[in-house]
């Protein structure tokens, strides 16, 4: 009886401690406008500041597309995202999504 008890307690420790681990989101990004995507940030929504830049040094060319990987470490699946563009040719875009269920998003012009 008493292991019966402890490989219960052992099992919901294992199970509980996975339960809690964030899963990293991700999802692919397509530019479907005419300008240059420079960088993009995403934010759980509720945070007051813009995380990192997402694309580090590397941009979007129209057309194209990139897998996006947000591994934050958090447990949330509502983001804020922030897209600036090349120069003058688009404004900054925002958006808000459900990154957890999305595996494609396409920004529009």
């Amino acid at each position: 009886m008493q292991k019966l008890k402890l490989a219960l307690i052992v099992s919901t420790l294992v199970l509980s401690a996975g339960a809690s681990q964030a899963e990293d989101l991700v999802f692919t990004l397509k530019n479907g406008t005419n300008s240059v995507l420079n960088n993009f940030h995403a934010s759980p929504v509720g945070v007051d500041k813009w995380e990192d830049d997402i694309f580090g040094q590397q941009v979007l060319e129209p057309g194209e597309s990139m897998e996006i990987t947000i591994a934050d470490g958090r447990d949330v699946c509502d983001y804020d995202m922030r897209f600036e563009f090349q120069g003058d040719d688009l404004e900054t875009t925002t958006d808000t999504q459900n990154l957890c269920e999305l595996g494609e998003y396409t920004i529009h012009e």
